[in-house]
């Protein structure tokens, strides 16, 4: 086993052979100090996240083949030696060496504030009040009234608590009080995006306990602030409002037949979902249809900022009171949007979105509790266990949001072995070998996702004759996926491939044709690979998914097809273990032999005296058997040579040097060194020098495999119109990695994976019509790419001549996406 190591910077690294899956962090450690020069203490090493600690193995961490673990090196740091100067500053005044903390800003220092008698509102009447973050009108009360005095300014920027607290200024202090700002806010205009989206019916307050507001422009009254509390709104939150941004309360309905163009209402509208309610706006009417009674409006938003044009849905349209007018603000309290949309509000109505999530009953709303994580509300006894009071703990979580506080690794604690882990022989002491080093318990490096793990038929880009070293490179390439099993399949869709192994003594293989024996009936237990037969199998799982694969019922007395080529086709793959009982099968490694198809299945008695499941698979396949005369041209037109794991040559080569040097060590230990080297050290050279060759020569290592394009999927790329420079870049290429190529011309930038349901932007740049949704509906109007501005009425239509080339190309790619 190997793996490699890097620094953090990518300056340097390293790959490091002769490790096992046992092989302890300190271990690595000290081989790491002799490659980078770097002393054990000072190495900090980190793999998927984690930081590995010494008294675990590589296995504690799951550490695979040719994985690589990330070294960052600790800056050593000589002791600080405080100096005569530093003493002396330690022992002084503080004043001189440290900074003032920041304290809370006292409004009586700063301001004067006196209850104002005169003033248009007076404290205790319903006003509508705006809410500067979001340009909206709601319902609220004075609470109390102040005038500033004095040459700065910069109380209007603040907003004062019911408790006298008081926060930071948002605005900047002048120079003269007599200058005063005509132009709006920028705070005050970015806080537009403020939207409701019908389940609150006012926006979410400040982490504060104060909400921020701004003084409006105005002239006379610029210094007088309504201190008001917005209905809907947390007691404690009061906002500090000028005389621009609070009126009198609208209580007059204007009727339709009323409503004139080019005056100015409030109306309600939801900028999210239109048909619900939403919050009051100021708006001007623009266009009004008398036969539909559509009117169209344009929201306004505060100091001259104009929102988007709108039609109305809710016709419950207020005539604006006036300041200075007599105030209406007694009457009925407007429709607002319901704080639940699921629920309307409704007291009598159960509901599990705003009530407990368990019963759904809002009574006792002193006996909910709420989850710190998940937001939901629980009665206290309808808790499993339940609880007799509220816990007094600030953070409370329910069951399905707690973890298990034996699962967390605290601070300071070491890894723990998963259940998993713990229940194998290498953990329980059972067994003291070392294991791990080969490539027999080697994982997946990649997992192939061109076609999703259900795909029947032959992969895109792996044609017929392609040889690989080991089992797991097969489950990479997606061909055959389980890393021991012989069929993999699913017992209610069928079998998707199987390999021939030689596993079972009733097989019998003519290449064409052949034999196979079901699985199960062996006792594997201890960790077995293989064993004799020693039970009857049975037509279940893997036995079961192979008979589906033939046209005809699955019958438990077995099945002839009524047309074997009207059956769902099996990837056959031949190993060179089956060489024992098989001539077709490879001298070396695994080798893809193509698609065939179930002919008949029945149960007989076998070799060993047990009913075993026999199968009968004949091949249908359009590419030559690689085996034939032609088979073995196409293999030599294509360039299929038997690859390798990444590093795995390199690897071999290390292990040939270091034999080579063991020997050379045990020579010279039994003296008559001369004379060795003399006889055996050139022709060491000679074999290091094939062995470091054969790591680094192309044959043995294919840049990737072929595929040939299809007649109709050239006409299919013809026709994509929007790509034609795209396309014709990618083909001009050679046929090997033509689809690698393709994955990556044509991969999402949002999502990182093939595009799906792709559209095709004026920048020509592909993207997920359900990533640029997304976007758009952030608010996020550019291309992904290039990050060009992109028209937010733009058509999100697929380009459906792309889609149907990458569907051709990557079958079954867009399954579950």
């Amino acid at each position: 086993m190997w793996i490699q190591v890097r620094l953090m910077d990518g300056s340097k690294s390293a790959r490091f052979d002769g490790l096992s899956k046992l092989t302890k962090i300190e271990e690595l450690r000290e081989k790491i100090a002799e490659e980078f020069e770097v002393e054990t203490g000072r190495q900090r090493l980190f793999y998927r996240g984690k930081q590995l600690e010494d008294g675990h193995s590589l296995f504690d961490y799951s550490v695979g083949l040719n994985e690589i673990i990330q070294l960052m090196v600790r800056n050593v740091t000589a002791p600080a030696v405080a100096t005569s100067a530093e003493a002396s500053s330690d022992n002084g005044d503080a004043s001189t060496t440290q900074e003032p903390e920041d304290t809370p800003m006292d409004e009586e220092d700063d301001v004067k504030v006196e209850e104002i008698d005169g003033a248009l509102f007076k404290v205790g009447d319903q006003v509508d009040a705006r809410d500067l973050r979001c340009g909206a009108w709601f319902e609220a009360k004075i609470q109390k009234v102040t005038r500033s005095e004095g040459e700065s300014t910069a109380s209007q920027g603040k907003s004062t608590a019911s408790q006298g607290e008081s926060t930071a200024s948002q605005g900047k202090s002048t120079a003269s009080q007599g200058e005063s700002s005509t132009e709006p806010s920028a705070d005050l205009t970015s806080a537009a995006s403020c939207s409701v989206t019908g389940d609150a019916q006012a926006p979410a307050a400040s982490s504060s306990d104060t909400v921020f507001a701004e003084a409006g422009s105005n002239e006379s009254s610029g210094e007088i602030f309504y201190h008001v509390h917005f209905d809907g709104y947390d007691d404690h939150e009061v906002a500090a409002l000028s005389l621009d941004n609070v009126r009198p309360k609208a209580a007059k309905e204007v009727p339709f037949a009323d409503i004139k163009v080019g005056e100015r209402y409030m109306v309600n509208h939801n900028s999210d979902t239109p048909k619900e309610r939403g919050l009051w706006y100021d708006a001007d009417i623009m266009e009004k249809v008398d036969e539909t009674k559509q009117v169209t409006a344009r929201l306004l938003l505060g100091n001259g900022v104009e929102g988007e044009e709108v039609k109305l849905v809710h016709m419950d349209i207020f005539q604006i009171e006036k300041n200075g007018e007599a105030s209406s603000g007694d009457g009925d309290k407007r429709n607002n949007a319901p704080d639940c949309r699921w629920c309307k509000d409704v007291p009598t109505r159960k509901c599990k979105h705003c009530a407990c999530v368990q019963c759904g009953g809002k009574d006792a709303p002193d006996k909910q509790i709420l989850c710190d994580e998940c937001d939901n509300a629980f009665h206290l006894w309808c808790l499993n266990p339940p609880l007799e009071e509220l816990p007094e703990e600030e953070e409370w979580y329910c069951p399905d949001c707690k973890n298990d506080e034996n699962e967390v690794i605290k601070a300071g604690e070491k890894l723990r072995v998963s259940k998993k882990k713990s229940k194998m022989a290498s953990k329980q002491g059972t067994c003291t070998r070392d294991w791990g080093k080969g490539m027999a318990c080697v994982g997946r490096t990649k997992v192939c996702n061109i076609v999703p793990p259900n795909h029947f038929g032959s992969i895109p880009g792996v044609p017929v004759g392609s040889l690989w070293r080991f089992r797991v490179q097969v489950s990479e390439a997606g061909v055959h996926r389980p890393h021991v099993s012989g069929i993999a399949g699913r017992s209610e869709e069928g079998a998707f491939s199987l390999v021939l192994a030689g596993g079972y003594e009733d097989d019998k293989d003519d290449g064409a044709e052949f034999f196979y024996t079901g699985s199960g009936g062996r006792d594997l237990s201890g960790n077995k690979r293989e064993a004799k037969q020693s039970s009857d199998q049975q037509l279940t799982l893997m036995n079961k998914a192979l008979a589906k694969n033939c046209d005809t019922p699955i019958n438990d007395k077995g099945g002839v097809a009524k047309n074997w080529k009207k059956g769902r086709a099996v990837r056959v793959v031949r190993s060179a273990k089956g060489k024992k009982h098989s001539t077709y099968a490879p001298d070396e490694g695994c080798r893809y032999d193509g698609l065939y198809k179930i002919v008949k299945y029945w149960p007989e008695k076998g070799a060993a005296g047990f009913k075993v499941w026999r199968y009968l698979l004949r091949r249908d396949d359009p590419s030559p058997a690689p085996w034939t005369t032609e088979g073995k041209k196409n293999i030599k037109k294509l360039g299929l040579t038997l690859q390798y794991p990444d590093g795995y040559l390199e690897s071999q080569a290390q292990k040939e040097l270091e034999k080579e040097a063991k020997k050379k060590r045990k020579r010279s230990d039994a003296g008559n060194v001369a004379d060795e080297d003399q006889e055996n050290v050139t022709p060491s050279k000679k074999k290091t020098k094939k062995s470091v060759s054969a790591s680094t020569s192309s044959p043995t290592k294919p840049s990737g495999p072929v595929y040939t394009l299809e007649k109709e999927e050239k006409l299919l790329i013809k026709k994509d119109a929007t790509n034609k420079k795209l396309w014709d870049a990618l083909l001009k290429g050679k046929e090997e990695d033509l689809l690698k190529r393709v994955e990556e011309a044509f991969l999402c930038i949002c999502c990182q994976d093939l595009v799906h349901h792709p559209v095709s932007t004026v920048c020509n740049h592909n993207v997920c019509k359900s990533c640029l949704q997304r976007s758009f509906k952030a608010e996020v109007y550019c291309c992904p790419a290039c990050r060009g501005d992109l028209d937010r009425k733009m058509s999100l239509s697929v380009n459906a001549e792309l889609s149907t080339v990458l569907v051709s190309l990557f079958p079954g790619y867009g399954a579950g996406r």
